[in-house]
């Protein structure tokens, strides 16, 4: 061994240093270069999201999508600058990106659907940040808090975040509870039929048009919506402002009983008659005594 290391020429020696000295350099470069680049990528994108949160009219849903994009960006200028210290030309940087880019578009179909459902969310804009939102069959709901281009992150009713991706929003009808500046109430309401139904509706009516937070235009209606057992089902529709519906539906509510009490409507109690017939000869006696009885009523 030591007369192999006699044999090698000093110029050789001179030449491994300095090529192990020249890819040392350009790998500390390159590790510097990603350091550098994801720190300043970090603190561009907090710069600038504290910077469009001052200003009133910039929109809330636009904010973390371009901060996104802005920290990706500069990110992906990083990673190319260190592969180039290294020598590899961009060219071939573009080739690579390029196979990568559609080997993960295929690996990652659902991802690429709510990244593609993301933009066009943010394109047609059927909500925005603040917005009450069901979708589908009612299993998502609850007010958006950020639209990303991965998830969309809502706030349920019972004070829970829940991150819901794109594409579970985008393939299903969405119903957006703040979108129109006014809702109708539609509160039902039970009187027995033994009442006087034109007495209940007019106390149930001007409940409606006394209280100040309904509208007048379209003017507040009660009607009998059907007749069901023993019971007459009147409805109240009243149209209100949707920061005002809910406090209005609660208060309706409880003064609807009240108000039929007054009116002289008693509370319904739903009955059924049950009529019991056995044709067995050898229980001709049971028989005789169930229809000799009075009609039962099951409440």
């Amino acid at each position: 061994m030591q007369n192999l290391l006699a044999e090698i020429h000093p110029d050789r020696w001179t030449f491994l240093w300095d090529a192990l000295s020249t890819i040392s350099m350009h790998l500390c470069a390159a590790a510097l270069i990603l350091v550098v680049g994801w720190w300043v990528a970090r603190r561009v994108a907090r710069s600038l999201n504290r910077l469009l949160a001052r200003q009133s009219r910039m929109d809330a849903t636009l904010r973390p999508v371009i901060c996104d994009t802005c920290l990706w960006s500069i990110r992906v200028v990083s990673i190319i600058g260190a592969l180039s210290q290294l020598g590899i030309q961009t060219a071939s940087i573009v080739a690579v990106l390029g196979a990568a880019g559609l080997a993960i578009g295929l690996a990652l179909q659902g991802t690429m659907q709510n990244i593609a459902a993301g933009i066009m969310l943010l394109l047609l804009r059927p909500f925005k940040v603040g917005d009450s939102i069901e979708a589908g069959t009612g299993t998502v709901a609850g007010t958006v808090e950020e639209i990303s281009l991965f998830t969309t992150r809502l706030t349920k009713a019972d004070g829970i975040c829940e991150y819901v991706p794109n594409s579970a929003l985008w393939s299903n009808s969405i119903r957006n509870y703040n979108r129109n500046p006014t809702r109708r109430l539609d509160l039902e309401v039970e009187i027995s039929v033994r009442d006087d139904v034109d007495q209940a509706l007019a106390a149930l009516r001007n409940l409606a048009v006394a209280d100040p937070r309904a509208l007048q235009k379209p003017a507040p209606q009660v009607m009998v919506a059907r007749f069901d057992d023993s019971t007459v089902v009147l409805n109240i529709r009243v149209w209100a402002n949707i920061d005002a519906f809910w406090d209005m539906r609660w208060d309706l509510a409880r003064q609807v009983r009240q108000t039929l009490n007054n009116a002289q409507c008693s509370l319904p109690v739903r009955t059924r008659e049950l009529h019991i017939v056995q044709s067995n000869d050898a229980d001709e006696s049971a028989a005789t005594r169930v229809t000799a009885a009075p009609k039962a009523s099951v409440q």
